[in-house]
């Protein structure tokens, strides 16, 4: 069985054109192309419906692409096994990472693991929540760090590292901010009526926050005013410190960005959990398994 061209084939089903998956693949695209009519030529069936910038599968396709992505899953599970069992230290561990925090917990991370693992082919990639649950579904992540509510989960299996409140950030000069507790005080819980005039900046509807917030806003009976929406909950902190705004974040973020900021609990204290999600018929490395060690480490010293 040739590995190489099941991947090519998982590789353009998954990026929907045959120009893009030979880049990701680091192959002339006439190359990538003559193997995909030859495999075609041999099953006596197309395996795309081309076009020049859509490229989808066929009733055939699919059934080979389901097919490959199995065989893909045995040929990873059964050379990871082996990788254990001779402790060489060595094989590929490919993980999801959100923006921002993933980031910066896998920057903690990484000395640790590779000094574990000097051998190991460690692939960060960085993506947001949906793209993650995608990726691992079809196989081409192993794991992903991702933050997200209980109704957010698929059917994976998924590893709490901590649960954390959503907040509202509000400028100190706002005039509902002079009802916000002091610090070192449960935060007070706000009335959202007070902000139906007040311009927000939230995070992108990509984002798995973004759900969050919007049943905050239904269960209030509006929909908030605009401003702009960003992929960087830092962006919305720094827009609340020095413009007449606020926004939604979570609760790490307020103890970090205190100075022209007051915050508030919101009606409900919507939450959502900070978690490790792999597929449940996946086999586990140990690296794989140290990592998700690492992580609980890292962020039950965040709570401090």
């Amino acid at each position: 069985m040739d590995f190489r061209l099941l991947e090519y084939i998982v590789k353009i089903a998954e990026e929907n054109n045959i120009t893009k998956a030979s880049e990701k693949l680091f192959i002339s695209q006439s190359a990538l192309n003559q193997q995909l009519l030859k495999l075609e030529q041999e099953l006596g069936t197309r395996l795309f419906h081309r076009s020049r910038t859509n490229w989808h599968l066929t009733e055939a396709g699919k059934i080979y692409v389901e097919g490959a992505r199995d065989a893909l899953k045995i040929k990873h599970d059964t050379y990871t096994r082996i990788q254990d069992i001779c402790d060489s230290k060595t094989g590929t561990l490919t993980i999801g990472l959100t923006h921002g925090r993933g980031i910066y917990m896998f920057a903690s991370l990484y000395p640790e693991l590779h000094s574990r693992y000097p051998g190991l082919d460690l692939r960060p990639v960085e993506m947001n929540v949906y793209k993650q649950q995608e990726a691992i579904v079809q196989g081409s992540i192993d794991m992903g760090f991702l933050a997200l509510s209980r109704e957010q989960r698929t059917s994976d299996c998924y590893e709490n590292l901590i649960s954390e409140e959503m907040v509202l950030a509000l400028p100190a000069s706002h005039p509902a901010a002079g009802s916000a507790n002091p610090p070192g005080r449960p935060l007070a819980v706000i009335n959202l009526d007070l902000l139906k005039d007040t311009p927000f900046v939230l995070l992108f509807k990509e984002s798995s926050l973004h759900e969050i917030v919007d049943n905050a806003f239904k269960e209030a009976g509006f929909e908030p005013s605009l401003l702009f929406e960003t992929s960087n909950t830092v962006s919305i902190l720094m827009m609340v410190q020095s413009t007449y705004c606020c926004g939604v974040v979570p609760y790490f973020y307020s103890r970090k960005y205190p100075e022209g900021v007051v915050y508030f609990a919101l009606p409900g204290h919507p939450c959502w959990d900070l978690a490790i999600s792999y597929r449940k018929d996946i086999y586990l490395s140990s690296a794989a398994r140290d990592f998700i060690e690492l992580a609980k480490e890292y962020w039950e010293n965040q709570k401090g």
